[in-house]
């Protein structure tokens, strides 16, 4: 047995201990899990539009890690972009078409992202800055400016009509909404779509082109890559940020999801769990995907778990954090065995 498999089994096993110390019986807490993931078109449509927000988010981890760097800032950059494609959406007028106001605010989401991720960029390559220092810091500042924008009047707050009004964005005109692919009856959007293109193209670019190779030799030997003419600060400049385009992108795609408004925490930390899978995938763009869903799956589950069998949702997130551990652990294990025997 794989030491990734006997990993998930110990996670399994952990899951099943805080489901009994809930005072839940494992046979109705599962039921409820699975008809949380499963259960409706509705829950099978929500699950698939959190593992596209993920999958965005950490096919964007994969081509900074392909040029050799640690992006841990998708939360700040998803923020960045959810704030982008919110602003931008207001301002367009309220009949804009579909085919425009859709794209301006995915496009405002990419930019702004990317724009958050090259400055931790321009620091690592110009100063020697950690990217993981800077990305991470920049985590709170996006997170601080959202809660800002939506707490001023003067910023995005919707009009203030009565001491119960939300500190939240007006709502987006019907024109930035993403549409719908399935039908009234589930609420998967084309957020899905979008997620599968951009993973396929990640992989493609990454695998196939001159483009991924060059990443590739930066991301093995930056010094030996200079001294064979590549232009070392702006391919990891680049991967930097596509990496928080991406990041910004799913923000906006989750500003642009029902309900259609930017709200303090909207991004219910989506940008550290997309930090996950793309340390899970390990660069494969088709891990990326098959572990977003996993996990996409698994939070739509959770929170059926709380409502269902009365077993706390953050007991799913545990169990991910357990899993991710142990498989960091197997991954380690693996490594030093390797060396060891070389």
């Amino acid at each position: 047995m794989s030491l990734a498999a006997v990993a998930a089994l110990l996670a399994t096993g952990v899951g099943a201990v805080l489901v009994t110390a809930a005072g839940s019986d494992p046979a109705t807490a599962w039921a409820a899990l699975d008809e949380g993931m499963f259960g409706s078109s509705y829950a099978v449509g929500s699950s698939l539009n959190s593992a596209a927000v993920l999958a965005l988010i950490a096919a964007g981890f994969s081509v900074a890690h392909r040029a050799g760097l640690v992006n841990v800032g998708g939360e700040g950059q998803l923020c960045a972009g959810g704030l982008a494609a919110a602003a931008t959406g207001l301002a367009l007028p309220a009949d804009v078409p579909a085919a425009i106001g859709v794209p301006t605010a995915l496009i405002a989401g990419f930019v702004a992202g990317a724009a958050w991720a090259l400055v931790a960029a321009v620091l690592k390559t110009r100063r020697g800055t950690s990217e993981v220092i800077t990305t991470l810091l920049l985590n709170f500042v996006g997170a601080g400016a959202v809660s800002v924008a939506v707490h001023e009047e003067g910023l995005l707050r919707q009009p203030v009509t009565s001491s119960e009004t939300l500190p939240q964005s007006e709502a987006l005109p019907p024109g930035v909404r993403l549409p719908l692919i399935a039908g009234i009856e589930s609420p998967a959007t084309a957020i899905v779509i979008v997620a599968v293109v951009a993973v396929v193209v990640t992989g493609v670019v990454l695998r196939f082109t001159g483009v991924g190779l060059r990443l590739k030799s930066v991301g093995h030997s930056p010094s030996a890559s200079a001294r064979l003419g590549l232009p070392v600060s702006r391919l990891q400049e680049s991967g930097l940020g596509v990496a928080g385009g991406l990041a910004g992108l799913a923000g906006a795609c989750l500003v642009a999801t029902a309900p259609y408004v930017l709200a303090e925490h909207f991004s219910s930390g989506y940008g550290f769990t997309g930090l996950v899978v793309g340390l899970l995938a390990r660069g494969s763009l088709v891990a990326v995907a098959a572990v977003s869903l996993l996990l996409g799956f698994l939070t739509s589950g959770g929170i059926n778990l709380q409502l269902a069998a009365g077993v706390p949702a953050s007991s799913v997130q545990i169990v991910q954090s357990v899993l991710v551990l142990l498989i960091a652990a197997a991954m380690l294990w693996s490594n030093r065995g390797t060396g060891s025997g070389s």
